[in-house]
Formats: structure tokens, C-alpha cells, sequence
């Protein structure tokens, strides 16, 4: 049972108003249901288990978070969607008001008075500040909840480049390592975008931040060993070795130093018993979502959400979407052996700086590899494989190059990624003389967010048919 709400986590109130969810939770207990872990029958084969059959799960929530892989999750069920014929939650333009909370006013074509009678919506999927009790108000409580996080080190270093002329601490900034040595002569909370410089992750999920306070200045240098902070960090498909993150990572006492005095990195030093607040935080979320899929562990958190949904393989294989050119794996995805001494600095400050995310981050990385062990490393090990020959197959088949490629070669404008920030965006570039049915899907799996999201836009949404001439002067009458 799905339990949303105060006595699900079995919190005094008084904690549960001072941290103040108390603005996202609303009427009583929700109800938490814990999704069965199942697979299709078509999947028996692959995975070589009998499993009970299952339904499809079709009314999805899924938090859009920024720089986290998220635009490639979008591209999949937009796909899934479209050849469904469902019905998607649609902003008006591209994003749900972002960075506002999320209100279900701004949902295309949302009637509160029209509910019992309009279709509902299956899918909500685009950018927004998470909003439980507005999300609620369009999407059904039984809905499927599920969001992406990233290394907070990977995902500061994508976070730079992109919104550089978007955040106006990233803009004083001359570089990422210029930023993270001294964050505080760059950053002010409140300051336009600045919201993208420091833990964009707990932002998106809507959390409210606890009050900042200064510690001594004799903790204000990075720590020598700076092992703590970067271990068991690996790419996708590093195995079970590199599952383990060490909670205590998050007690460590980094800091950075800032105008005199030092930003505190350890969640310790926050006053009215941060470490509770926290903690309180990622429980709330684990009440809401049913999963959290992890970055670095793309494929098989691709597997997972198969599973959980009773999808089948095909319908979460895709390409990669809205990657950045030269982007490699990121601070967070490179093996500690390969690091030089100044990533591994730039690593522990991105860290450090963004310690909510950190949080975050250590969290959902548990809770998967938690999942992992109940699913099986064989049996996911089996369909990470047979994921990765599927999207490779369809890559050299559907690609031209079989990757992604340069925006310079990309002239169809309906598959040319959107260009934001300071690096190139890249796209694809689908192969001649293919049937008209697979030019279809190929331009399906190609296609980047805003053109699909107009796609959707135009098939829910039609424009209306203009009349004839005569009934329209018979009209006029």
C-alpha cells in the first residue's frame, strides 16, 4: 500500500512542521504501494525464469531532473506514449513553469472542473519543480512514480558548460575549478539561476533547504585523502564490486573556503539537527517514489524500470539524448585509478559544495543496488546485455556513423537538438532507404524532447478545421 504522507513515516509532528513538507502534503494518509518486481512472459525466454503474467503499468509520473540522463528517459516514453495513443500531462510551452512549483494550472488542456467527464491523463514526464499535492490534482494517486539522480561531481561539471549563461554564479565564474575553490565569491542564494549552481537535484524534487550556518576556519581545507569522498563511484556496467557507497562519505568533514569562512560539507554542522532533516527527506521520498533510477547505472536501471513497469525490453531501448560534445563519462563516472590529483580535488569540492545532492545521490544508489540484489545480478547481467546488443543493432541500422553526431551535420531541423549553453548538443543523422516503416520508428528513437513534445502537442491538441467558405458566410447570417 502507497502510505504519502506523516504517519507513513512515523515522524513527530512537530519535526514534520518544522522542516516544513507540511506545503507538499495534503488531506490524510496516502497509500504506498510497493511495486511486485515481475517480468513479462516475453521476457521468460531471455531471462530463463517462469514469472507471473502482468498488466502493463500506463499511468506514469516520471520527475524530469536536469542533467541527469533524464532527456534520454523522456525520448522512451514519448515513444511508448505515442505508439500507445496515450494521453500526456503537457505544458503549455516546454516546461511546467520552471523553476516555480509545479501547479496543475499550467497542464494544457487541465479543467478541474471537467475531471469526472474529460479522459485522463497516462503520462506527466516533462520539467518541473516537483509539487505532490498539484501533481495529484491531475495525475491518479495508483500512478507509477519515478525520477533519475546523478553523481552531484558529474553532473556540476555538465551543470557549468550548459547553463553557464544561465546562472549568474556560473557566469563570474571562469571555470568549474575556479567556482568549486571559492563557491561563496560566486554564489548567492536567491540570484538568478543560481539554483542550477548548488544541488539541483534536491531543488528539483521540490525539498526545502535547511538554514546555513559557518564553522571554524581550521575545517575550511580539503582533507588529504580524498579516497572518502570519490570511492565506488563507477560507470555503467562496472559490476557489483562498485555498488557500495559508504554513507559515512556524507559525515566528512570538506569544506570549502568562502569570504573568510568555510561552506560546510558536512551535514553535521547544519543547526536544528540536520542529519534528522535529511534523512527525514529522503524517507519522504522514498514514500512517493517507486523508483529512483541512477545515471551511472543507466542500463540497468533501464532493466528495473522495465520490470517494474511489465514492459518489455524493446520498449526502453533507445539512443542517448541531449549529450554534450566531449562530455566523456563526467567528474563522477571516471574510475578512481584514472583520475589525475585535480579531478580527484574537483571531484571531493563538487561533492562537497553540493552535499544535499550528495545525500541524494549516496540514497538512491543503495536503494537500486538493494532492488539488484532482489531482481538478480545474473538475471540483470543477462538483460543488460541483451539491452545493449538491441540498441547497438538499431543504431547501426537506423544511424547514419551508427552514434551520435555533430549538429553541423544534422539539417533535418526536426531531429537538430535545441543549443543551449557553451557546448555543442549532438544529434542523429537517420541512414537513406530504409522502409517507410522503420524510417519511422528510427526518427522516433531519434528524435530530440522539444520536437517529439510538439509532436505530442499537435496529435492531442489538433488545430481546428477551418469551414468551407459557404457555411461560413451562412454562419456570419
Amino acid at each position: 500500500m502507497r502510505h504519502w504522507g506523516p504517519r507513513s513515516l512515523w515522524v513527530p509532528l512537530g519535526v514534520f512542521m518544522t522542516i516544513g513538507f507540511g506545503l507538499q502534503l495534503w488531506g490524510g494518509p496516502f497509500q504506498k504501494r510497493f511495486s511486485m518486481l515481475q517480468l513479462r512472459p516475453s521476457w521468460t525466454p531471455l531471462l530463463g525464469t517462469a514469472v507471473e503474467s502482468c498488466l502493463p503499468r500506463q499511468r506514469l509520473v516520471f520527475l524530469k531532473t536536469h542533467k541527469s540522463g533524464s532527456s534520454s528517459v523522456l525520448n522512451l516514453l514519448h515513444r511508448y506514449g505515442d505508439r500507445h495513443r496515450l494521453r500526456f500531462a503537457l505544458p503549455v510551452r516546454y516546461q511546467f513553469g520552471y523553476p516555480r512549483l509545479f501547479q496543475a494550472s499550467r497542464v494544457k488542456g487541465y479543467r478541474p472542473q471537467d475531471r469526472s467527464t474529460r479522459p485522463p491523463f497516462h503520462i506527466l514526464c516533462h520539467h518541473m519543480r516537483f509539487n505532490l499535492k498539484e501533481v495529484l490534482q491531475v495525475m491518479p494517486s495508483d500512478s507509477f512514480f519515478f525520477s533519475i539522480v546523478r553523481d552531484p561531481a558529474a553532473l556540476a561539471r555538465s551543470a557549468f558548460s550548459y547553463y553557464k549563461s544561465t546562472s549568474s554564479a556560473f557566469r563570474k565564474a571562469p571555470s568549474l575549478a575556479a567556482f568549486l575553490s571559492n563557491p561563496r565569491a560566486f554564489y548567492r542564494p536567491g540570484a538568478k539561476g543560481d539554483h542550477y549552481a548548488r544541488n539541483l537535484l534536491w531543488f528539483d524534487f521540490g525539498l526545502p533547504f535547511p538554514p546555513e550556518t559557518k564553522i571554524k576556519r581550521e575545517n575550511s581545507h580539503l582533507p588529504k585523502d580524498l579516497n572518502p569522498l570519490q570511492r565506488h563511484v563507477l560507470p555503467s556496467g562496472a559490476g557489483p564490486g562498485a555498488k557500495i557507497l559508504d554513507p559515512s562519505d556524507i559525515f566528512q568533514p570538506v569544506s570549502t573556503v568562502a569570504d573568510g569562512h568555510s561552506q560546510p560539507a558536512s551535514l553535521t554542522s547544519f543547526d536544528v539537527g540536520s542529519s534528522s532533516f535529511i534523512q527525514w527527506g529522503l524517507a519522504w521520498l522514498d514514500s512517493i517514489f517507486d523508483l529512483v533510477m541512477v545515471a551511472e547505472y543507466f542500463d540497468e536501471s533501464l532493466v528495473l524500470l522495465a520490470d517494474a513497469l511489465c514492459w518489455g525490453l524493446d520498449d526502453v531501448v533507445g539512443f542517448m539524448h541531449n549529450a554534450q560534445a566531449g562530455g566523456g563519462q563526467g567528474l563522477g563516472a571516471a574510475s578512481n585509478n584514472t583520475r589525475t590529483a585535480e579531478d580527484q580535488q574537483l571531484t571531493a569540492r563538487a561533492r562537497a559544495w553540493n552535499n544535499l545532492d550528495w545525500a541524494l545521490y549516496i540514497h538512491f544508489n543503495r536503494s537500486l543496488w538493494a532492488r539488484i540484489e532482489q531482481f538478480g545480478h545474473r538475471r540483470l547481467q543477462r538483460a543488460v546485455a541483451e539491452l545493449r546488443a538491441r540498441r547497438a543493432a538499431l543504431a547501426k541500422h537506423c544511424l547514419v556513423g551508427g552514434e551520435a553526431l555533430d549538429p553541423k551535420y544534422i539539417t533535418n531541423h526536426r531531429l537538430r537538438p535545441f543549443q543551449f549553453g557553451s557546448t555543442k548538443v549532438l544529434g542523429y543523422v537517420i541512414q537513406s532507404g530504409l522502409s517507410p516503416q522503420d524510417q519511422e520508428e528510427c526518427e522516433r528513437l531519434a528524435t530530440p524532447e522539444l520536437q517529439y513534445k510538439d509532436l505530442l502537442d499537435a496529435r492531442q491538441f489538433p488545430p481546428p478545421v477551418p469551414l468551407p467558405l459557404k457555411t461560413t458566410r451562412l454562419l456570419s447570417r
